[in-house]
């Protein structure tokens, strides 16, 4: 089987395997990575003391953990899946990734910046970002058929890993798609295109606009996308959603992803009783 017969199997078998599109092309790179460092060669004609020798090649680049884990998961798949040899990698551990705290902000601020936003169609995906806690993938797969108004809920068909599920779409965000769509009328399918001809949109852009309104509101944070989505869940965790509730509307396949938010909820943990204070008192019946 030669190499072009190998990256198509794989494709395959990743695309089999429910990968999303952006995940399948990353992989099938850093294979072809492996493959020019090792000189074109097949990867039937390597194995184990070639890929040590890469895996250290990326290291000496100082590339981050995350990086290198990518690479990693890439070989393990066509090894291990699609070319039937898992003992080839058998010895792959993932370096530990450090995990960041992630940037929060206030609600006072998520206020100012979205009154900074000066476009229309900027403000309200980022008003979709916050009030949804969408990916930014997710926001710009949109589509005008998503807004499920009469239920209350936003489709979500582009999420991570090609997995479906339904976020919430509170009255509030309801009501602002509604100014959105008297004002611009998009041109379908895309609740959020570009152009009037239904181009989609580049997140660049938004990106460039929460940057510009965040200086105009005075917000001494980096603020992104992916900030409105953390603050997302770290405000519902501090109204006291539960942790599981909020992983899915957050898309999290494993609760561990959404633990992290657990750490960044100082004021949870102070409005929270200890159950030494409840002894003695009416609320101590529930102990027992």
């Amino acid at each position: 089987m030669n190499r072009t017969r190998i990256r198509l199997r794989m494709q395959q078998d990743l695309e089999r395997g429910d990968y999303a599109p952006g995940t399948v092309k990353i992989y099938l790179a850093c294979v072809q990575a492996f493959v020019d460092h090792h000189d074109g060669r097949s990867p039937l004609r390597l194995g184990r003391e070639e890929m040590r020798s890469f895996v250290d090649h990326l290291k000496s680049r100082r590339l981050s953990s995350q990086r290198v884990i990518q690479y990693m998961a890439a070989l393990k798949f066509l090894y291990a899946k699609t070319l039937g040899r898992p003992e080839e990698v058998s010895w792959m551990k993932y370096p530990k990734v450090k995990r960041r705290t992630p940037i929060v902000l206030t609600g006072s601020e998520v206020e100012r910046l979205l009154a900074a936003i000066e476009s229309p169609i900027f403000r309200v995906m980022a008003a979709v970002l916050y009030g949804a806690g969408l990916r930014r993938g997710e926001v710009l797969a949109l589509e005008v058929k998503d807004v499920v108004s009469d239920r209350g809920l936003l489709h979500v068909r582009a999420g991570k890993g090609g997995h479906q599920r339904y976020a919430m779409l509170s009255p509030r965000l309801l009501a602002s798609l509604r100014e959105y769509w008297r004002a611009v009328r998009p041109t379908p399918p895309l609740l959020f295109p570009s152009t009037p001809t239904g181009t989609p949109m580049y997140s660049r852009a938004l990106e460039r606009a929460l940057e510009r309104a965040a200086i105009a509101a005075e917000i001494d944070k980096r603020v992104t996308m992916h900030v409105l989505r953390h603050s997302f869940a770290t405000h519902l965790l501090e109204m006291g959603t539960q942790l599981r509730v909020i992983q899915q509307l957050l898309g999290h396949v494993s609760i561990r992803s959404t633990t992290i938010y657990a750490h960044v909820t100082a004021s949870l943990v102070r409005r929270t009783k200890s159950p030494l204070d409840a002894l003695g008192t009416p609320e101590a019946s529930v102990l027992g």
